[in-house]
């Protein structure tokens, strides 16, 4: 049975719902808002969050409060359908894949709501076991060649894995330092980003040197083109990829089948897409880690829920919020890898917010 099919008939009744903001001054340059969802009915409460990068839309979907007609009985897939037909935004968003961030907060908020209003866990509905997840931190080490905030970071947790952002800025020095902590497990070329503030054009001399200095690590999200696809074709097997994909049409149309991927909930906007990526991955032997969105509130632990169900064992991208949030020094006494297993007795929950 498909996953999607074990959960897609659950019965969803909402009343009324709510929206609450979070706010974090991440740095001088990155003021990062949220906001959590907050769907009501029955005596029970589901949330999801709402990860759109963009401040100016989160204050605009705080500013027009809950006006959507979401009150009244549903199905977890007809409520998905209903979604389809609404302006989830007053305006086109800043960028398309803000759709999907949207669309993913209302349906994670709706799994769990069906579910705790059916009794159930996420892993007893779609028959899994939670496990154990292993974590990396992701960052970009902002002033190249200097190695900061690694060893810090290594300092205080020497456990710590990474999932780094290779820029041009990098040289042989930087790489063969970073290569000696044997600490990296992903390199992340950003490659696929257009329009962002982390956009890294195809460098056929940077993909060289990461290739070549962390012979283990995965390479995410190349840009390739007549330039770099032969420097990474003797790599090929490493060669992962995020951005580019939202559902198992991205998969089956990448350049070449892939080994592994970096699964982003909010990326694929439905329950129905992500479980059908699962599925997928799983038919055709692609091993999948989970990635995040700077998540503030519930949704960082929806998505270490996911990997606990799904991929508990692969370098994923889910570290505790606090390793985000203080990337530069973060506080003593944090969970290391891997963190044990928090799921909620009934819904799609995962530890404390």
């Amino acid at each position: 049975m498909a996953t999607y099919d074990r959960v897609r008939d659950l019965p969803l009744e909402i009343e009324s719902y709510r929206l609450e903001g979070l706010e974090v001054q991440a740095s001088p340059e990155f003021n990062r808002l949220t906001t959590v969802i907050h769907l009501d009915g029955g005596g029970h409460e589901g949330v999801g969050e709402d990860v759109t990068y963009s401040s100016e839309e989160q204050l605009a979907l705080r500013a027009e409060g809950a006006t959507l007609p979401f009150a009244g009985s549903h199905t977890l897939d007809s409520f998905s359908r209903l979604l389809e037909g609404l302006a989830l935004f007053p305006s086109e968003p800043e960028m398309a894949a803000f759709l999907d961030y949207r669309r993913w907060a209302y349906e994670s908020a709706a799994l769990d709501l069906a579910l705790r209003q059916a009794g159930l866990s996420l892993a007893e509905a779609i028959g899994r076991e939670p496990r154990p997840v292993n974590f990396v931190v992701s960052l970009r080490i902002e002033k190249p060649p200097a190695l900061d905030p690694i060893p810090r970071l290594l300092e205080r947790y020497p456990a710590l894995r990474f999932k780094l952002d290779p820029t041009s800025e990098w040289d042989d020095t930087l790489v063969a330092a970073l290569a000696e902590t044997g600490a990296v497990d992903t390199t992340d070329l950003k490659g696929a980003y257009k329009g962002t503030p982390v956009d890294q054009p195809g460098d056929p001399e940077l993909y060289r040197l990461v290739a070549e200095g962390f012979p283990s690590a995965w390479i995410e999200d190349p840009d390739l083109n007549d330039e770099t696809d032969p420097v990474l074709a003797p790599h090929r097997d490493r060669i992962t990829w995020d951005a580019p994909i939202h559902s198992v049409a991205d998969i089956t149309g990448l350049p070449f089948a892939p080994k592994t991927l970096n699964f982003k909930p909010s990326r694929f906007g439905s329950v129905q897409r992500l479980f059908d990526g699962y599925d997928y991955c799983a038919e055709h032997g692609i091993a999948v880690y989970g990635g995040g969105q700077w998540e503030l509130g519930p949704g960082r632990g929806q998505i270490q829920h996911l990997a606990s169900l799904f991929h508990p064992t692969t370098p994923n991208d889910v570290a505790p919020a606090a390793f985000n949030i203080h990337r530069n020094d973060p506080p003593p006494g944090l969970p290391t890898s891997p963190l044990e297993p928090q799921p909620s007795a009934t819904g799609f929950r995962w530890g404390d917010r």
